[in-house]
């Protein structure tokens, strides 16, 4: 296999995680996203519940977020914010599955850690709003706000994080080997592409 790892970044509703899964599952390798968060969880002594709202996702919905975050005590988590602190304890994670062998990570910013390594395919899939909407509410359920404020909210929240952290802009198909829209394509050829072209 030519292309051993495999980042798949995504808009929220778009189904990223679940193409993710399959192409793991055909390739026949391990597959993280919950597995992750809980490695990073053990690591950082955060609980997972923390680690799954703020490894990808930044404190508000501004840049200035992260400069008004608390910083660290002197000695504890070597002075860092709590969000510094995670960004480095996942970064080491994300390399240490990369090492062990072919794998599929979804989010967590995996696309631009791995960046350097030439056995990467690095993905991001995007879908309509409609089609991302009527899907976050089929599998999550009705909430106080609308499908379209709450995917708004969490993309702005990935795309403030990852820009901080990266230097990059989210979802910009410079960062990436291939955009794939879920809701032109369908699941299952955004998994075919995805693993015929780690398989080439």
């Amino acid at each position: 296999m030519e292309k051993k790892i495999i980042t798949i970044s995504r808009e929220f509703g778009s189904g990223g995680r679940s193409i993710g899964r399959e192409v793991a599952q055909k390739l026949g390798i391990p597959f993280y996203d919950k597995e992750l968060v809980d490695q990073i969880a053990v690591e950082s002594g955060f609980a997972p519940q923390f680690v799954e709202e703020h490894g990808e996702h930044s404190p508000g919905k501004s840049f200035l977020s992260y400069a008004f975050a608390p910083q660290g005590v002197p000695g504890v988590m070597n002075g860092m914010s709590a969000a510094d602190f995670l960004w480095n304890i996942q970064c080491n994670v994300i390399l240490q599955l990369a090492d062990k062998g072919p794998c599929v990570i979804v989010g967590r910013n995996a696309d631009y850690i791995l960046k350097d390594r030439p056995d990467a395919l690095h993905a991001f899939i995007h879908a309509d709003m409609a089609y991302r909407a009527e899907r976050i509410v089929r599998l999550y359920g009705e909430s106080e706000k609308s499908p379209e404020a709450r995917l708004q909210e969490k993309d702005k929240r990935r795309r403030v994080n990852y820009q901080h952290y990266t230097g990059r802009t989210w979802g910009t198909a410079q960062n990436y080997d291939i955009c794939l829209n879920s809701s032109k394509l369908g699941i299952e050829t955004c998994v075919d592409i995805l693993v015929n072209l780690a398989s080439k």
